[in-house]
């Protein structure tokens, strides 16, 4: 039976699994299948971001070999990123309530 951990990796993986592939190539996300990830299973981030060239800013910086798409191996850089700026945050609302 798998750890908590294992299942979390094997979540994300099956979500880049379910995005890549509709723009022809499956082993990578678009921009468009970017853009369509962060609408859905991010969307209050997404919603809560006023300026939208910050998705572009994003996309580019985690495309690290600069082919316009991200692969199994620049996207847990975006999972990463995203961890950190929460647990940041959450730290900033956990001082504020002390």
């Amino acid at each position: 039976m798998p750890t908590e951990t294992e299942r979390c990796i094997e979540s994300l993986i099956a979500l880049f699994q379910k995005y890549n592939g509709k723009d022809k190539n499956s082993c990578q996300l678009s921009k468009t299948e970017f853009l369509s990830f962060m609408n859905t299973e991010l969307a209050t981030i997404r919603k809560n971001q006023k300026d939208p060239s910050v998705f572009d800013c994003m996309m580019n910086k985690l495309d690290l070999n600069s082919d316009g798409h991200l692969d199994s191996q620049e996207f847990p850089n975006l999972i990463g990123g995203l961890a950190i700026a929460c647990h940041e945050s959450f730290l900033q609302t956990s001082k504020k309530n002390i």
